[in-house]
């Protein structure tokens, strides 16, 4: 069954576009290529929630505009009493270039410690966490990421203001050979993120019920009344967004509720938001007493088997919609858009000075 009609963008259109975007933003050529990457990686794996389109947007109000993302910053190294831990202060810089380095960071110190962690203080937002995860994976690594979201829009179980974030949980395992895909499991904490939200609104459809509430705090279904979202599974939900707000507490982040909010607060408080990365070389784990004289693999592929059995077989494994998604995007060559992704493309584009030629965009009718 066909849900809606897409369209095949050549990514090489694509990635011109965000690039030449966020060159007009002031950003160096080395970040916009960073940016422009990590957008496609997010358009081929199917996230319509923290594509570029949604990139470009949170740039834009909380971003290079306003002070809150600084085009060209340095990231600070700064000294670690324990080796296997990097403190870094991204001093504002863009969020996909921090993230990225800071994924590839914590492999090298997994090399070398088995387990390396990379905290970050003063960042902006970094988008999907599941493509840092998911990367790493790919590569043989057990990979971890939190962090803190762009704004406190969620209202806390039994509460009626919003002081947290989505704040999402991303985990990515090693598990091509098991399954022929990373696991991942990644989630924002409310029971809808703000950017799938802002694509319901882009597509004229109603929210779920029990995602969101309206300025008065009455549940709505109107993407366009949203003032505030819920956490899902009420206080559990709740708990798992409250984590971030701790572990960024302890890293350095300040109050949730004036988080990219620059004229709130008192002077000297940060509107920043920090990260948190973890990879973990599988081998590390590993006690070697495995049974019947299974290695690793062969356990971890037996696990999943297990669980995918006993008339379970058709169950999905988190990162599966992810990787078909990828599969799909490589089949037809191309990145997979709506009509109004693309109309919002074009509207980057033509902010951007760059030619956009819908000839090369090809429709696509495909069960």
């Amino acid at each position: 069954m066909i849900e809606s009609v897409e369209y095949i963008v050549p990514a090489q259109l694509h990635n011109r576009i965000v690039r030449a975007a966020y060159m007009h933003r002031g950003y160096l050529s080395d970040e916009a290529e960073m940016a422009a990457t990590f957008s496609e990686l997010t358009a081929r794996h199917g996230i319509k929630t923290h594509n570029a389109i949604k990139a470009l947007h949170l740039d834009e109000l909380f971003g290079s505009a306003v002070g809150g993302c600084k085009p060209g910053a340095v990231i600070d190294e700064l000294p670690s009493r324990y080796p296997a831990v990097a403190r870094w202060n991204a001093n504002r810089k863009l969020g996909q270039a921090v993230g990225e380095m800071a994924i590839n960071r914590a492999m090298e110190l997994a090399d070398q410690f088995g387990v390396g962690t990379v905290v970050v203080d003063n960042a902006f937002h970094y988008l999907w966490g599941g493509g840092y995860v998911i990367s790493a994976a790919r590569k043989g690594y057990i990979a971890y990421t939190n962090c803190t979201a762009a704004l406190a829009e969620v209202v806390p179980f039994g509460g009626k203001f919003p002081t947290l974030g989505t704040n999402p949980h991303s985990w990515g395992f090693p598990t091509t050979d098991a399954v022929g895909f990373p696991v991942c499991i990644d989630w924002a904490t409310s029971t809808v993120a703000m950017g799938r939200v802002q694509q319901f609104a882009r597509e004229k459809k109603p929210l779920g019920s029990g995602w969101a509430v309206d300025a008065e705090g009455k549940e709505t279904t109107d993407p366009q009344r949203v003032a505030a979202l819920l956490p899902f599974a009420g206080h559990k939900g709740y708990g798992l967004s409250l984590i971030d707000e701790l572990v960024a507490a302890f890293i350095g982040g300040s109050l949730p509720t004036i988080r990219s909010r620059p004229t709130q607060g008192s002077p000297g408080e940060k509107h920043t938001c920090c990260f948190y990365f973890q990879c973990i070389r599988p081998d590390a784990l590993a006690c070697d007493a495995f049974a019947l004289g299974r290695t690793m693999a062969e356990n971890v592929k037996a696990v999943i088997a297990d669980i995918r059995g006993h008339g379970n077989e058709h169950v999905l494994l988190p990162g599966e919609p992810e990787a078909r998604a990828l599969a799909r995007s490589e089949r037809l060559g191309g990145l997979l858009f709506t009509e109004a992704e693309i109309d919002a493309l074009a509207a980057i584009a033509a902010g951007a000075a760059v030619p956009f030629d819908r000839n090369s965009i090809v429709k696509v009718l495909e069960k």
